[in-house]
């Protein structure tokens, strides 16, 4: 299998740059920065606290694997979305941002999968083949 060509910069750009826009309108959404439970879908989460946003990162990435298991790609695009959408409301609650993501990503590029798992600092779960 070959590689996948590059992304132009500009897409990169352009991408990164509307991660940051959506995040900074997530942020604007919490109670504490002005956001509105009452007509906000995002800061209603906010105000609900931590479970129920990463209950509802959990829904959305069921609702993810079933849309793959379906293979109907529009399906999987719609439901990636939110799962990202809803990922990015939780990077928030906890302060971090996606250049946060991004740059652990940019961190692990060359690194096969098995040499980035072996540098991890493994978890009673990891331990656990969990």
């Amino acid at each position: 299998m070959s590689d996948p060509k590059p992304i132009s910069a500009t897409a990169t750009a352009t991408a990164t740059d509307f991660l940051a826009h959506l995040a900074a309108i997530i942020e604007s959404r919490k109670p504490a920065n002005g956001g509105d439970p009452a007509t906000s879908y995002v800061a209603r989460l906010f105000a609900k606290g931590t479970d129920a946003i990463l209950k509802k990162v959990g829904e959305e990435a069921i609702e993810t694997v079933m849309a793959a298991k379906d293979g109907v790609p529009e399906k999987i695009v719609y439901e990636v979305a939110d799962l990202w959408f809803h990922s990015m409301i939780a990077l928030a609650q906890f302060g971090l941002r996606p250049a946060d993501v991004l740059a652990e990503l940019a961190r692990r590029e060359g690194l096969s999968g098995l040499e980035e798992f072996a540098q991890r600092t493994l978890t009673p779960r990891d331990k656990e083949g969990g």
